[in-house]
């Protein structure tokens, strides 16, 4: 039985964190069992953003690879491969956008927000709002009937939605697919000053920190304000660092709940302890992202491998598109 075929990727803007593990790689890997599942390094839409400086986007990317092979994405199950590296992505990018009328891209909720949010990157620019069209070209070129979104993603889904349906109408002939959701399971985790946790706000906790870089990071993380002394009974539920026990501390975390409650821990001790569990989690998965790093030639052999099956998967429904755009 053939298994349906799914897409996701990521864009390489700095190293990755601990909210794209729970945010994604550990349900990728959860996903490669079910479905042939290809994963793309979105260095395109990074450039989108990251346009006056591109200088660390191939290092990122091989070091975002790096990290998703440590954290079980097999190179034996998924594709892997890197987005520019396939050039059919800015082809059909370029086809579909004359499929795709102005007010489609201007009503997707998430420009204005991204355009307010990433004000120091000046990213009101022509790229910027077509990306979503690119985001289209990406899934509809491996022919994807699953894509494992967010909530927040569904907009940009029902977009390409959108553009399939009438691209197909104008062709007269099914060709490209509709993509259905596949929502995914997310654990949020705010950043170490409560915020979303970015790359671009500085509040994140790597996947690559060492011990000593996150316990520093999990000493500075804001806990509960209303708790202004040591012997003030605490607030677990609205505490940032409780949340992390959530996640971090299982098999502790109701007993924690209860000392803080009652003010029998400190804010402090919860974070030290905090800090040793989230140390204990990352070990495993930097001890194999150091094995990897140990050969680059075989890194980017995988990324390559990867390449050359989503060319060749990607050209397929390229001809069928240029067939139906350039009929003879």
């Amino acid at each position: 039985m053939t298994k349906a075929r799914i897409l996701s990727g990521m864009r390489p803007t700095g190293r990755l964190h601990i909210g794209h593990y729970f945010g994604a790689l550990q349900n990728w890997v959860a996903l490669q069992e079910q479905y042939e599942s290809f994963f793309m390094v979105a260095d395109w839409h990074a450039v989108f953003s990251e346009y006056k400086d591109t200088s660390k986007l191939v290092e990122n990317s091989y070091d975002n690879v790096a990290d998703w092979l440590a954290c079980g994405i097999d190179p034996n199950q998924s594709t892997i491969f890197i987005q520019s590296k396939v050039p059919q992505h800015a082809e059909l990018h370029l086809i579909l956008s004359a499929y795709t009328p102005l007010a489609w891209l201007e009503r997707v909720p998430t420009y204005k927000e991204a355009v307010t949010q990433l004000k120091d990157k000046e990213i009101e620019n022509y790229a910027f709002l077509g990306y979503p069209v690119l985001q289209a070209a990406d899934i509809l070129l491996y022919k994807a009937k699953i894509v494992p979104v967010g909530e927040d993603q569904l907009p940009h889904l029902e977009l390409t939605r959108e553009i399939v349906r009438r691209f197909n109408f104008l062709a007269g002939k099914e060709i490209l697919v509709e993509p259905s959701a596949k929502l995914t399971p997310e654990a949020r985790l705010l950043g170490v000053d409560r915020r979303k946790m970015s790359k671009s706000y500085n509040n994140s906790i790597n996947l690559s920190d060492d011990a000593e870089t996150v316990r520093k990071k999990a000493q500075s993380m804001i806990t509960d304000e209303s708790r202004i002394k040591r012997s003030d009974p605490g607030h677990p539920d609205i505490c940032n660092v409780f949340s992390y026990h959530r996640l971090f501390n299982k098999a502790r975390v109701e007993e924690i709940r209860g000392l803080c409650s009652s003010a029998k821990i400190g804010c402090v001790e919860c974070k030290q302890e905090n800090a040793k569990k989230l140390a204990e989690f990352l070990k495993p998965i930097q001890d194999k992202r150091a094995e990897i790093l140990k050969n680059p030639k075989n890194l980017r052999d995988i990324v390559e491998a990867g390449n050359e099956r989503a060319r060749k998967v990607a050209q397929a429904t390229l001809d069928e598109v240029r067939a139906a755009v350039f009929k003879s």
